[in-house]
């Protein structure tokens, strides 16, 4: 009877196991609802990344289409750096809820249960992520920059992600590798 009772749990484990086969990726996945395009000028903070820009600064990202790039502008509105299209491999969003500073300050009142209250007053920070090689350095770079709402986030990924011939994954832009032939 033990034996019988064996051999019924390892087959229902082994049907199981076959369900849970991973399946091949749909390659023709159904089209993105297109964004309307981004402006040509928005406000931006950069949080880092870039080779000698380590400081993060408020300001202004700008497409520059005569000269093929995407630009940083500091708030005094001289330009920090530019990234060019051809450079740019992999364009994405990127959204992170973090705890607000109100929470902080209400988690830190010395009153029993404020800290679990300050724990749920959250907010969401949203971020361009750009990587890219840069030509200059020779190496491969990631940089970001918060972006105040989603509208606009997924307005500029859409639009660089056009603008510098990207192709298309999920919400986010890529650049294939280019085929090589094996012999």
């Amino acid at each position: 009877m033990k034996k019988l009772g064996l051999i019924a749990i390892c087959v229902l484990s082994f049907g199981f196991a076959a369900l849970a086969q991973p399946r091949p990726i749909d390659k023709e996945a159904a089209p993105a609802v297109k964004a309307k395009p981004a402006p040509s000028s928005f406000e931006a903070k950069y949080e880092g990344g870039l080779f000698g820009f380590s400081q993060k600064e408020e300001g202004t990202l700008k497409f520059d289409d005569e000269n093929e790039r995407i630009v940083f502008l500091g708030k005094d509105q001289k330009e920090r750096f530019g990234i060019p299209y051809k450079s740019l491999s992999v364009v994405s969003p990127q959204s992170r809820s973090v705890t607000s500073n109100t929470g902080n300050i209400v988690g830190a009142i010395p009153v029993p249960g404020a800290g679990i209250l300050g724990g749920f007053i959250k907010e969401k920070r949203r971020y361009l992520m750009v990587q890219f090689n840069d030509p200059d350095a020779d190496v491969r770079g990631l940089t970001s920059f918060k972006i105040e709402n989603r509208d606009l986030l997924d307005s500029v990924v859409q639009t660089l992600g056009e603008k510098a011939k990207l192709k298309q994954r999920g919400d986010a832009y890529y650049r294939p590798r280019p085929k090589t032939t094996e012999i």
